[in-house]
């Protein structure tokens, strides 16, 4: 049932909108068992169910557009984000970077710090960091154009041979009984593996990813040490954090 849900998020991606008794010909099962799936898809935010079928929402479409492309996209607020945490980043001498546009807003300002070394899956980070101070090291793996990241079972094996002072990671949605979330399985599964390896957390997070979901779950909020966003979030969330024993930053 995963392998087929898998298929039907990717023929929805590319098709942007799909009928029932056409996904139920192509998989050869009930409509019954389209609608249910429809229905998990939908409650993950991914598409909007419609009379007789569904179509992506247009959340899910950006989430899917290239790197440069995204970079633009809530930019005060990301670099705002980065700023806020830049005196603990300072502090710490070995980071694993995930691959996302906020994540690269935070290393950028790390460029005169040579005490610093950062494992990245992103390939990105080898134009940005051109003539900086900091230690790069690549996690290898199959290249995504997308995202400009590598992913797969050479980036996870890579990773595990490091120990890290801390994981930076950013992600698609938040919430407080699901978790921290990511649109793609793919990049999840190497911040997962970043998470293991680090002995702290932080979670970059502008205020739109709040009360959010996304596609699968790759980090539990006991895991998470900081959490970096650009405007106060609301008194629940605050008292959600002082509870998980977690540091907010805004």
């Amino acid at each position: 049932m995963k392998n087929r849900l898998e298929h039907i998020r990717e023929q929805v991606k590319n098709e942007k909108k799909v009928t029932v008794s056409e996904l139920s010909k192509i998989y050869k099962v009930t409509e019954e068992t389209i609608r249910r799936d429809l229905e998990k898809l939908e409650k993950e935010g991914f598409l909007t169910r419609t009379f007789g079928g569904a179509v992506l929402n247009s959340a899910s479409q950006k989430e899917h557009i290239h790197f440069y492309k995204r970079t633009s996209i809530n930019q005060k607020e990301k670099a705002k984000i980065a700023q806020l945490f830049k005196e603990v980043l300072d502090q710490k001498r070995t980071i694993a970077a995930d691959a996302s546009t906020t994540v690269m807003e935070a290393i950028r300002l790390l460029k005169a710090n040579r005490n610093i070394t950062v494992l990245s899956s992103s390939t990105e980070i080898f134009r940005e960091m051109t003539g900086s101070e900091i230690h790069i090291l690549s996690t290898g793996g199959v290249f995504n154009e997308d995202s400009l990241s590598l992913q797969g079972n050479l980036a996870k094996e890579n990773i595990r041979r490091y120990h890290v002072d801390l994981a930076l990671l950013s992600c698609k949605g938040l919430d407080m009984d699901k978790g921290i979330m990511d649109s793609s399985e793919r990049e999840a599964d190497v911040k997962t593996e970043m998470v293991k390896q680090a002995l702290e957390v932080a979670l970059l997070a502008d205020h739109t990813k709040f009360e959010r979901t996304a596609f699968v779950q790759f980090l539990d909020w006991d895991q998470v040490t900081y959490l970096v966003t650009d405007e106060r979030p609301s008194d629940q969330w605050v008292e959600f954090c002082k509870e998980k024993g977690i540091t907010l930053i805004y």
